[in-house]
């Protein structure tokens, strides 16, 4: 079943604990983020003070006791987009709450984890988010199967990764 609107935005609204993200591109082709990309590339840094509704909705949840979190898999040299993505959002994502980590592939072999994004959550529902290979997104998926293989992956990314502040300082 494919998830779009009130259906996907559900998935957050009822969530009880946590939602949780494992992030595999190195680009996502958002139309909505192609002047702030081409801003950024052209020298603009985010401001410290900026802010989005999606931080609102993380202020709103960890105030409730619930948990967000992604690890995002990265090789270096980072693309042009995941340099965008940690300076305009990452960056001022984890000063509200968000658990964000890095597992960088580099200097080391994948843990065994899938080259499939997702969406976790409260460790029973899985949605799948498929992407064309440029990153633009062809549907969000619910996985109708046993969610155990995503829980054993969202364990390894984050015990494998580091946090997003601690990646960055290096």
């Amino acid at each position: 079943m494919h998830l779009d609107g009130d259906a996907w935005n559900d998935c957050f609204d009822s969530m009880e604990r946590e939602a949780w993200r494992l992030e595999t591109l190195p680009a996502y082709t958002m139309p909505q983020e192609a002047e702030k990309l081409k801003r950024f590339l052209a020298g603009e840094k985010s401001p410290d003070d900026y802010t989005s509704a999606w931080m609102d909705e993380v202020r709103q949840w960890t105030s409730e006791g619930k948990s967000v979190g992604r690890v995002h898999v990265v090789t270096r040299p980072l693309s042009d987009y995941l340099r965008f993505e940690f300076e305009y959002y990452y960056r001022h994502h984890v000063k509200v709450g968000e658990d964000i980590r890095i597992l960088d592939l580099t200097d080391r072999e994948n843990p065994r984890l899938p080259a499939q994004d997702f969406w976790m959550f409260d460790e029973s529902k899985v949605v799948l988010m498929n992407y064309r290979a440029d990153g633009t997104q062809i549907n969000r998926e619910l996985h109708e199967g046993d969610p155990e293989p995503y829980r054993q992956w969202k364990r390894i990314a984050v015990a494998e990764s580091v946090p997003f502040l601690e990646y960055v300082s290096r």
